[in-house]
C-alpha cells in the first residue's frame, strides 16, 4: 500500500511540474498580442509625383497640391520630358502624348490702363505686331515656343512672323509687369494673369484655349487620381 502512495505522489508531482512551464507560454503569448495592438502601424512612405508646368500654366499649381494632400509629394522638374504630369496653356502643334483638359484660359492682346489704343480688330493686331503698326507702340512678345506664344502664332499671326525688334518677356509675371507699367506697351496674357492687373485694358480677345494635363504614358494610379482631381 505504502509503495502505490508513493507512485501517485510521483506522478502528481510530474504532473505540477509541467504547469509553471505552460502558464509561462500563455503569459508570454499574450504580452506579445498586446504589444502588437499598442504597437501603431509604421506611416506609409508618400508617393512622389513629378511634374513640370509652363510659366503660364502655374496659377494651377496650387490646385495640384491641394489634390495631392499629405498622400503624395509634388516634386517640380525642369524637363518636361523627365515629368509625370506636365502642366501647359492650349494644344501643342502635334499632339502625340496622351493629354487631358482639367480647365480653359482665356488670351488677350493687353494694353496699359492708361493707353491710347482700347479696342482692334484681327487685321490692326496683326500690322502691329508684325510692325506695320504705331512705331510709337511697344510690342512685347514670348519666346517662340512658349506655350501662350504659340496660341498667340496660331490664331493672330497665322503664319506670319512676329517683327524682329518686339521685346521678349521671360514669363507672364514679367509681361504683367511690363503692362503695369509702359504706357506705350502692348502685349499678350492669359486671363488669369491679366487679372492681376491694377488696371488693364483688354483691347483683343485672341482664343480661349484648354488648360492641358499631359503624360508620358496612360496614366494609372495616383497620377490618374490627381488629374481626375484636377478635373472636378
Amino acid at each position: 500500500m505504502t509503495g502505490r502512495k508513493n507512485s501517485a505522489v510521483v506522478k502528481k508531482s510530474q504532473g505540477n511540474g509541467l504547469r509553471p512551464h505552460k502558464t509561462f507560454f500563455l503569459f508570454l503569448l499574450s504580452a506579445l498580442l498586446l504589444f502588437s495592438c499598442l504597437t501603431p502601424p509604421a506611416p506609409a512612405t508618400p508617393r512622389v509625383v513629378s511634374v513640370y508646368s509652363t510659366s503660364a500654366a502655374e496659377p494651377w499649381l496650387p490646385p495640384l497640391y491641394d489634390c495631392a494632400g499629405t498622400s503624395t509629394v509634388i516634386s517640380r522638374v525642369d524637363d518636361s520630358s523627365s515629368a509625370d504630369i506636365m502642366l501647359r496653356v492650349g494644344e501643342p502643334e502635334f499632339l502625340i502624348l496622351p493629354a487631358y483638359e482639367i480647365d480653359e484660359e482665356e488670351i488677350w492682346a493687353v494694353t496699359h490702363r492708361e493707353s491710347p489704343i482700347r479696342t482692334m480688330n484681327l487685321e490692326e493686331v496683326q500690322a502691329l505686331f508684325a510692325g506695320q503698326g504705331d512705331p510709337s507702340i511697344q510690342v512685347w512678345v514670348y519666346a517662340s515656343g512658349e506655350d501662350v506664344q504659340d496660341v498667340f502664332d496660331q490664331f493672330v499671326m497665322k503664319g506670319r512672323s512676329v517683327v524682329s525688334s518686339a521685346h521678349v518677356a521671360t514669363s507672364p509675371q514679367q509681361m504683367l509687369e511690363v503692362l503695369d507699367s509702359e504706357r506705350q506697351a502692348i502685349g499678350i496674357l492669359p486671363l488669369t494673369w491679366s487679372m492681376k492687373m491694377t488696371g488693364s485694358t483688354g483691347v483683343y480677345h485672341v482664343a480661349t484655349v484648354p488648360i492641358l494635363a499631359l503624360t508620358n504614358s496612360e496614366p494609372q494610379g495616383v497620377i490618374k487620381e490627381l488629374i481626375a482631381c484636377l478635373q472636378t
